[in-house]
Parts: structure tokens; C-alpha cells; sequence
């Protein structure tokens, strides 16, 4: 695990990014996996940005996104198919029928192996973005998930609704569940780059960086097996860690 110590959270966009870019420049037609929510809204804004300036074409590329809420609606603005096309789909010249998101309005064992097997026959996730829940959630994958599944509905714990919440009108609106890549669809990914800011996701990210084997109470700790995986986080986020940094 390569972890990257950047001096705050537009820093920490413009690594990811760049990180992206690179492999976009590689492999034109790469599958990325793509995160949602505070913490990678940065990390869109310079790929737009990047896009506006250089051109850089998605027109060879597929995404595939973690996760969606259950039972809401993809035209809903709280939808994560809402929020990517806010923050990147409508900026970019990626085709509409090579972006995936899981379907929070079908979510049978059926769908979820759908989801699964498409992420496959594209050839796997090139790169998966991700962030870092404070309970150590890593898609909407809560701890105490088994960390072979693939794609599955989850129960959101209250931690993470109210986290959530400010998204929202109110707690009551956060949905109860979300349809999510599972640990084991996120770990067949060739590459991971995790990115973290601000002092509310300091004791997460020390909590994860101490994990020596996997363990379900904590989510992301299933990445430390994982052969190449780039944390990004600033300095408040690392801000617990007892070690150097690089």
C-alpha cells in the first residue's frame, strides 16, 4: 500500500486526478470505477477542468460507479446517477451507454449478478476509486460484511445515514438501503486509489492503516491485500498516524 501525504483536500483532487489522467493516456479505452459523495467531488471538478483545457477523450472508456441508494429514483437529485451527471457526465464526451451504475429500483439476486458479470465481460475495473466511511465503509459495504461478496443490498447502518443526511432534506429522507459493489467485485480491481480528507476521517484512516490481515469489522482493512493500492489523504486525515509518510 503506497500512501501519498498531500497538504489539504485540493491537493488531494489534483493527485487523484492526475493518477487518472495517466492511465486514460495508457489505456484510452480503460474501465473505471468511479466513487460518489463529498470526498471525489474534487477530483471531477479537475477532470472537467482538464477535459475543457486538453481535450482529453472518454469517448473509448467505461465507468462503472459502487453503488446507488434502494428505491430511489436515478432522475432523483440525490440519486448517484444524478450526481455523476452533475459533476462529470454532462462536462465529458463519454458515451451514454458505456456509464453503469447499479439499479437501486431492481435489486434481486439476479440484478446484483448482472451488475457483477457486466463489470466482467468490460474486462474488469482498471481503476477503482474509492473513499472511507468514518466506520471504515468502503462503497456501502458496512462492517460486519463478508468481505468475498460481490454485489449485494445493504441495510446503512445510522452512522452512515446521518452522514449522508446533509445531502438531504432531512435524516428521515437518507434511504434505509443501498444496492453496492460488493468487497470482492471492489478487490478484483487492478488498481485502487483511495482518497481521504479532513479530520473527521483521521481515526478511519488510522484504524486502517494498522490492519496487518483483513478483517470484516472494519471494511477497508480488505485492502490490504489488495497488490496496488495508492492512498491519497491530506494531512488532517493522516493526522493520527505514528509513522512517516511519503
Amino acid at each position: 500500500m503506497k500512501i501519498i501525504s498531500v497538504s489539504d483536500k485540493n491537493e488531494m483532487s489534483k493527485k487523484a486526478a492526475q493518477i487518472i489522467l495517466e492511465l486514460i493516456k495508457e489505456k484510452p479505452n480503460a474501465v473505471l470505477g468511479l466513487a460518489t459523495g463529498g470526498t471525489p467531488e474534487g477530483t471531477y471538478k479537475e477532470l472537467v477542468a482538464d477535459y475543457q483545457k486538453n481535450e482529453t477523450s472518454y469517448c473509448q472508456i467505461h465507468t462503472v460507479n459502487l453503488d446507488e441508494y434502494v428505491g430511489i429514483n436515478p432522475e432523483d437529485p440525490n440519486s448517484y446517477h444524478s450526481y455523476m451527471e452533475s459533476h462529470f457526465f454532462k462536462y465529458i464526451d463519454l458515451p451514454q451507454d458505456q456509464r453503469f451504475l447499479p439499479d437501486g429500483q431492481n435489486t434481486s439476486v439476479e440484478a446484483c449478478a448482472h451488475y457483477d458479470n457486466l463489470i466482467e465481460s468490460l474486462g474488469g475495473v482498471d481503476l477503482q476509486l474509492l473513499g472511507i466511511g468514518r466506520n471504515g465503509h468502503i462503497g456501502f459495504n458496512e462492517p460486519g460484511t463478508p468481505l468475498t461478496m460481490g454485489t449485494h443490498v445493504v441495510q446503512l447502518t445510522e452512522s452512515t445515514r446521518k452522514a449522508n443526511a446533509r445531502f438531504f432534506g432531512s435524516l428521515s429522507e437518507v434511504p434505509e438501503q443501498a444496492i453496492t459493489m460488493g468487497i470482492g467485485t471492489i478487490l478484483k480491481s487492478k488498481k485502487i486509489v483511495l482518497i481521504a480528507s479532513g479530520e473527521e476521517k483521521a481515526e478511519a484512516m488510522n484504524r486502517m492503516l494498522h490492519f496487518s490481515v483483513p478483517d470484516d469489522c472494519f471494511p477497508a482493512s480488505a485492502l490490504v491485500q489488495h497488490p496496488d493500492v495508492t492512498v491519497i489523504a491530506d494531512e488532517a486525515a493522516l493526522s493520527l498516524i505514528k509513522f512517516s509518510k511519503e
